[in-house]
Order: structure tokens, then C-alpha cells, then sequence
């Protein structure tokens, strides 16, 4: 299983994690045309439809959204 942040724009409160069995490769194989697409001021896109994006093309694979993960303060 692997977690990653997800940043697509220039602040940090917009990033995301994804918690999956899929590669990092993956991951940006999916989502960065979608960014590319957005910048060059095509569709628009927010974090719920990256994730959408990313189930639709690994339908076989688990993929968990995630905006904060809890802290455990010992």
C-alpha cells in the first residue's frame, strides 16, 4: 500500500493523499494530463474528480481519498 500527497497547484491546502495499491507512475499517468489540460485553460478540475479519474482508470485497484490524516500525540 502506498500514501501520497497530491499537489497540483501552488497551495498547500489544496493538496490531497491518496491512499492505494497503485504506483506513483500510475497515479501521474492519470492525473497529470488532467492538470496539463486545466493549465492550458481547457476544463477545469478539482480533487474529487482527480480521484474519480484515477478509480475509472484502475477500477481493480484500491484507491482511498483523504485530505488530512489524524495525528496521534503521544
Amino acid at each position: 500500500m502506498n500514501i501520497f500527497e497530491i499537489n497540483t497547484t501552488a497551495y498547500k491546502e489544496e493538496n490531497f493523499f491518496l491512499m492505494t495499491t497503485l504506483s506513483r507512475e500510475q497515479v501521474v499517468s492519470v492525473i497529470e494530463p488532467i492538470v496539463h489540460f486545466e493549465r492550458d485553460g481547457d476544463d477545469d478540475y478539482d480533487n474529487d474528480s482527480l480521484v474519480r479519474a484515477v478509480k475509472r482508470a484502475f477500477p481493480k485497484h484500491k484507491v482511498e481519498h483523504y485530505n488530512e490524516f489524524e495525528t496521534i500525540t503521544i
